[in-house]
């Protein structure tokens, strides 16, 4: 049964027909507005301009927050107006079909074992590496989501002891030191101790260093800066401590690395990879987990959420 994903980002919103294969056969988005209402406006403009031109079950929603166990409440997501909210139910009137609610990066694991990096692994950590860092656990091709339906929130681990703080009011958080965010703030770090290194990157940053993005620093990476290139560095060896902790607690075969800084593993990820070979507790007596990059991109999200959607409607179906 095909169905409608929805990836609801800070920036925009993003919807997608989908089919069982996981192919996309259509898509629609728009702006993501400020306000709740406009926001659950937002999403009803972009299922029913799909539904227009398609027959569906129902939606699925990725979303970055904190979800109900039984997928049908927001109970925090910090980039977006809901709090404790209902959302399935209230679109769910309003689109007049089942809507089902789920993580965004639970979303993007589920659609990378069905169809991209992490497909007949029985053990794997899906790490996306975005503004902050979400993740996901999947264990014989089921999400695990904890007994409330928040795990595993590895990105607020605590790395670094009395490190950089963190919004969620903790110090040395995993996500301060390898997301896009972490990235550029490395950076203006590293500028500041070298102030008379004259760089591309010193350039972006010459107007308002607070508002260099973790893109321009990849990118003067690429193009030989020094500056940039030791933030990479910086943040393959974070990555690396962050990759070794999480699989001295969870043993993956396999680590799937996504979210926006993944476009720029080539810069880092074989030197995230020496890390964690020397930080993992018993290193060279026991097996290394692989560490591949997310094949389906920014899609992954609205892929996996109306594979869930579609699954629950099946589900449904056959009681």
């Amino acid at each position: 049964m095909r169905a409608i994903g929805v990836d609801i980002g800070g920036t925009s919103v993003r919807a997608a027909v989908v089919d069982e294969h996981g192919s996309i056969l259509d898509t629609a988005r728009t702006a993501t507005p400020s306000g709740e209402r406009s926001l659950e406006d937002a999403i009803v403009s972009v299922v029913h301009e799909l539904t227009r031109r398609h027959r569906v079950g129902g939606v699925g929603l990725a979303i970055a927050g904190f979800i109900s166990a039984d997928r049908s409440r927001v109970m925090f997501a910090p980039h977006l107006a809901w709090r404790d909210t209902d959302i399935a139910e209230r679109l769910g009137g309003r689109l007049g079909l089942p809507v089902l609610v789920e993580h965004d990066t639970n979303s993007a694991a589920v659609a990378e074992h069905r169809f991209g990096a992490a497909s007949g692994s029985q053990v794997a950590v899906h790490i996306a590496l975005g503004t902050g860092i979400g993740a996901a656990l999947v264990i014989d091709g089921e999400l695990f989501r904890g007994a409330h339906g928040v795990a595993p929130e590895l990105g607020h681990l605590r790395l670094v002891p009395d490190g950089r703080p963190c919004p969620c009011g903790k110090s040395g958080c995993f996500e301060r030191y390898c997301s896009g965010t972490a990235l550029s703030a490395t950076a203006v770090e590293l500028l500041a101790e070298h102030p008379g290194t004259s760089t591309e990157l010193r350039r972006h940053a010459s107007d308002d260093a607070r508002r260099l993005t973790g893109r321009q620093v990849a990118a003067a990476a690429r193009d030989g800066d020094p500056i940039a290139q030791r933030a990479l560095a910086e943040l393959a060896r974070w990555l690396g401590e962050g990759i070794a902790l999480v699989a001295d607690v969870y043993d993956p075969e396999l680590v799937v690395i996504g979210g926006g800084v993944s476009e720029s593993a080539p810069l880092f990820l074989d030197e995230a990879r020496e890390h964690y070979a020397r930080a993992q507790t018993g290193s060279g007596y026991r097996p290394l987990a692989r560490i591949r990059t997310a094949q389906l991109g920014d899609d992954g999200g609205m892929v996996g959420a109306a594979v869930l959607a579609a699954e629950s409607l099946g589900t449904q179906a056959a009681r």
